[in-house]
């Protein structure tokens, strides 16, 4: 829907200090100082990926390039060039200079253009932004919000005197740089500490974190049940279990000829030796309703953990139809089995009753095995590529119970999987602390920039540069 308050009247209301100025300045409407030009509605049966001239969408703006090319006749008039300033006149009004390369101005995107050096251009980048959002937030939504030229012609930019805009601007992009380059360090640790959490779970199921029960149990001189003995122990109790039950299939082994070789005591197993049970959710859509079960799909599968709201529900019928297909309890470990996310697992951490879809479901034997190992070995690096090397489909890549089921995982010792649980926790706590640190330097980082543009918009034009941007 279109704004349906006047934009003079939002910005006369607000008491966000993006949209402020100093008691000495006046202000000027943008469509006073500048030509607002709405883009062209080219035609989409001449839209291709490949050749032609690039089009600019609404999802381009604030990018360096698009994937979309029109191949049709177009006027010189829509060409845009890099450094045009673009708004998305749909969804969240986004502005931005274009970064790529020559385009076409499409529909729902607009250009603005100053029509003298009565405002500098990057004091309209700074000041624009949030008087875009403000209108946002004060424009309803029914489906898609819709953002006119004629809002935009409106809104009343405050108007510093020439010089002054000048210094506003050149303060603002030295203590943007500072903050920058803090930023950019922040991103840095950021991505190191990724890199650590892989190589801490790369160690963890490669046998290098923790000393392996051999070398403890030759240390100690005593004997200790390896990792094989502990598999055909497992796989003698699930026989004993079925003995008058039915038939027993006994679960595939896994075929090691491309697996790498394993530490002194370690054995290769399937998920569905060493588990209970391997199942997966159904693939149906049921009906929705407003009240019953929760119905998770494969978005709830997170690698931080079990994201267990924002879920649809259904009925008590359909969710004891899927509930004999597979029941997922506390402590059993979840795999997401199609989309992007393929591969992702997680424990879950609810007694809630619910059902799944387009999710596998890994019972683990609490006696025989460590859920956590297990979730840790799925999450390393060589537990996805294992996995998700029986992938299949093309636009929605999907992994299929079969390969859920030989999908290969090592076994150490008992006891070397408690330990390894232990390090890898301990190595993981002090990682959510720094990840938490780093969040938190993020957001202040953040604030600050907000802190700076709202400092400069309502500074004394007899001020310092200090005073002016003082955010203590």
């Amino acid at each position: 829907m279109a704004l349906t308050v006047p934009v003079a009247e939002i910005v006369e209301n607000s008491k966000n200090p993006l949209l402020g100025k100093h008691e000495s300045w006046e202000r000027v409407l943008l469509g006073d100082i500048a030509t607002i030009q709405n883009g062209f509605p080219f035609k989409s049966s001449q839209f291709t990926k490949d050749g032609g001239m690039p089009l600019i969408r609404i999802r381009d703006v604030g990018a360096d390039n698009t994937d979309t090319n029109y191949v049709g006749d177009y006027e010189q008039a829509f060409v845009v060039e890099a450094g045009d300033f673009l708004i998305g006149m749909d969804g969240d009004f986004n502005c931005a200079r274009w970064r790529g390369s020559k385009g076409l101005l499409n529909q729902r995107v607009c250009r603005v253009t100053l029509k003298s050096d009565i405002y500098h251009p990057k004091l309209l980048d700074y000041v624009l932004p949030g008087y875009l959002k403000a209108i946002n937030e004060m424009t309803s939504s029914v489906t898609v919000k819709h953002l006119s030229s004629k809002s935009i012609a409106e809104i009343p930019l405050p108007l510093p005197p020439k010089d002054q805009q000048k210094r506003i601007v050149a303060e603002i992009e030295k203590q943007f740089s500072r903050l920058d380059e803090a930023v950019a360090g922040l991103k840095r640790v950021k991505a190191n500490l990724k890199r650590y959490k892989a190589a801490v779970l790369k160690a963890a199921v490669e046998g290098r974190l923790v000393e392996t029960e051999a070398d403890r149990a030759r240390r100690e001189g005593r004997s200790y049940e390896t990792g094989e003995q502990l598999l055909q122990r497992i796989l003698e109790t699930r026989r004993s279990q079925w003995q008058g039950k039915g038939k027993y299939k006994e679960p595939a082994a896994p075929d090691t000829t491309d697996l790498p070789e394993l530490p002194e005591g370690w054995v290769w197993a399937t998920t569905s030796q060493v588990l209970r049970e391997v199942k997966d959710g159904t693939h149906d859509t049921p009906k929705y309703h407003d009240t019953g079960i929760p119905f998770i799909t494969q978005k709830h599968v997170k690698a931080a953990g079990f994201v267990f709201d924002d879920f649809s529900r259904i009925s008590l019928e359909d969710h004891e139809n899927f509930y004999r297909r597979s029941n997922p309890e506390r402590a059993d470990i979840l795999v997401s089995m199609i989309g992007v996310n393929r591969g992702e697992s997680c424990i879950v951490d609810t007694d809630e009753v619910f059902s799944i879809k387009n999710v596998g479901l890994l019972k683990p034997d609490h006696k025989t095995s460590s859920v956590k190992f297990i979730k840790y070995f799925l999450s390393s690096a060589l537990g996805q590529r294992l996995l998700l090397r029986g992938s299949k489909g093309g636009a929605q890549p999907f992994v299929g119970l079969a390969e859920l089921r030989k999908w290969p995982l090592t076994v150490p010792p008992l006891a070397e999987q408690h330990r390894i649980v232990a390090e890898v926790d301990r190595h993981l706590s002090l990682l959510h602390k720094m990840e938490s640190q780093v969040g938190a330097s993020l957001l202040r980082a953040a604030n600050l920039r907000q802190s700076i543009l709202s400092r400069a918009f309502s500074s004394s034009p007899l001020a310092t540069n200090s005073e002016c941007f003082d955010v203590n």
